[in-house]
This record gives C-alpha cells, sequence and structure tokens, in this order.
C-alpha cells in the first residue's frame, strides 16, 4: 500500500512524490531538517523540535513558507493519512528549485517534505544486549565553519565515519572534534557512566544538542542522577563503567565495546537500564502539548 507524503501543502502518494532534480537540496544539499518521534498518537516535544528546525532555517538565510502551527497541523495530516499512531516522522526543507550554480538567490521558492513512516533502528537484541562501536578517524566538522546546531541536510562528514563503522564491521562510530575531545556519534549523542554519574560532552565540543539528549539530561536529574557536561577523551570512554547513544530514531541505545575493548564488565548497565525506563515512562506518558499557534 502506496504511503502518503506531504508535499508543498498537499498529501500525494509516495510512487507520485518527487522533487525536482534543479532543487537546491539534491544539487547542493541546501536545507535543513527534523526528525521527530509520534508516539501513541502525539509527536513527542514537537515544539522543541519546531523551533530547531526554524532556527537552523534561519541560521542559513532559508525562509520557511509556512508557520510552525501549520507545519505542526501538516505533521498531524501526514500521520492520519497513514494510519500512524507510533511512527518517525521526517520533515525536511530545501532552498528549492533554481539554476545550476550555488547561489541561492537562483532559488524561488523552497520546498517542504513531510514523511511518516515505521522505523527500526537497532534489533531488539541490541536494545537488550548491547551494541560494539569504533572511533572514527574521520573528525566532526570544526564549528568554526559551520555551527553543529544547524540541522543541515549535508550528512557527507557524518556519513564517510559511518563508512569507518560499516567497514569496521559495527553501526555506529564515535567522532572526535578538532581538538581531539569526544563529540557525538553519526547520528546519535553519546553519554558514560563512571562511578554512578552521567557525563556527555558539552555544547562548546561541537555536538548537536539533541533533544533526546535533553530528555535524558532531564531524566537524570529528575532521578537523582548527577550529569555533568565536560570534555571527555577517548580514555574516559575506555574507562566508564557504562555507556550508551541517544538520538530521535535510535531512543537509547546500550553500547557495550568501543574499539573492540569492553564497556565495564561488558554488560548493560543499571543506570543505562534505568534511564532507558524512564524515558519510556516519559514518551508514554508525556501530556498532550497544545500545537503551535498558526502565526
Amino acid at each position: 500500500m502506496a504511503k502518503r507524503i506531504w508535499l508543498d501543502g498537499k498529501l500525494v502518494d509516495s510512487q507520485l512524490a518527487s522533487v525536482n532534480v534543479f532543487d537546491h537540496g539534491v544539487l547542493y544539499g541546501d536545507g535543513v531538517f527534523e526528525g521527530l518521534r509520534q508516539y501513541a498518537g502525539r509527536v513527542f516535544k514537537l515544539e522543541e523540535h519546531l523551533r530547531r528546525l526554524f532556527d537552523s532555517a534561519k541560521s542559513i538565510r532559508l525562509p520557511i513558507p509556512y508557520t510552525r502551527g501549520e507545519l505542526a497541523h501538516a505533521i498531524q495530516q501526514t500521520t492520519d493519512a497513514n494510519n500512524l499512531t507510533d511512527s518517525y516522522i521526517r520533515l525536511i526543507i530545501t532552498r528549492g528549485v533554481g539554476a545550476l550554480g550555488i547561489s541561492p538567490l537562483n532559488c524561488a521558492k523552497p520546498t517542504v517534505v513531510i514523511i511518516a513512516d515505521l522505523i527500526k533502528m537497532y534489533s531488539e537484541e541490541t536494545y537488550r544486549t548491547g551494541m560494539a562501536i569504533i572511533t572514527a578517524s574521520t573528525i566532526r566538522t570544526s564549528p568554526a565553519a559551520l555551527s553543529p546546531k544547524i540541522k543541515s541536510l549535508n550528512y557527507l562528514n557524518n556519513i564517510m565515519a559511518k563508512w569507518e563503522a560499516i567497514d569496521a564491521g559495527v553501526s555506529e562510530a564515535v567522532m572526535l572534534n578538532q581538538l581531539g575531545y569526544v563529540c557525538e556519534c553519526t547520528a546519535d549523542n553519546i553519554f558514560i557512566v563512571r562511578d554512578g554519574v552521567l557525563f556527555t560532552p558539552p555544547e562548546e565540543s561541537g555536538i548537536l544538542l539533541g533533544i533526546t539528549r535533553g530528555t535524558v539530561i532531564e531524566l537524570g536529574s529528575k532521578n537523582d542522577i548527577q550529569v555533568r557536561q565536560v570534555n571527555l577523551t577517548r580514555h574516559d570512554l575506555y574507562t566508564a563503567d557504562e555507556c550508551f547513544l541517544t538520538g530521535t530514531g535510535a531512543e537509547i541505545v546500550p553500547v557495550t565495546s568501543i574499539d573492540r575493548r569492553a564497556i565495564g564488565n561488558g554488560y548493560v548497565g543499571p543506570v543505562t537500564q534505568s534511564l532507558t525506563e524512564a524515558f519510556h515512562q516519559e514518551v508514554r506518558s508525556a501530556s498532550v502539548s497544545p500545537l503551535p499557534a498558526a502565526v
């Protein structure tokens, strides 16, 4: 059965949903996006995601031709049209169709796409027993070159690190920043636990400020787990008691090996387990927030 895609204000069948080859999102990766999760019919942290989307677009001087409220209703239309109550949603804004050449002045109108579908990042066994990851030689793009707060369509930096993970036979890779500190993984933020304290790289390390990352930090504080945002090294990863990754698609996924070194005792640790349980309770019990005003 064909999926329904929201494309520039209309719901169309997925087989008919197409983007012009002269769209600068296709030609140059010029655009921004958000990944959102829907649980039990509710979009989790909707306002936070839309705020980040509009901030990303404003930073690259990309006007979004819809209000936050209109996009919120469009998301609801898309999930309803696909009869989804638990889904992954991809919201994409490109620079739009233009002439060859990178000048954004060539593009008259941005393209807006909303996709809603099921997603399964990792197997159930991975969430039970943990995953192995590596440290990539590809470093994260310097914040001095491009702000990591921009959730850009251009993921080549991350993709090259992902290739290193694939070549090593694992699913993820840790990326270091230009100073050699731990930054984030190719698609997820990273946390470690040491002596019961939760550590994660700080904003200034060059990370994307993940929505799930922020939720875990809040849950840690609520559950009397000390949370510290500090620069981390590979040594800190190797000597951690526990490690896990966070992301909208992945949610919370435990890590039990880094660069073929067992983390802690090689099993999913108690802090990771408790935060995962708290996260699942949070997404299922979160109250319905009013849709942003269509202004």
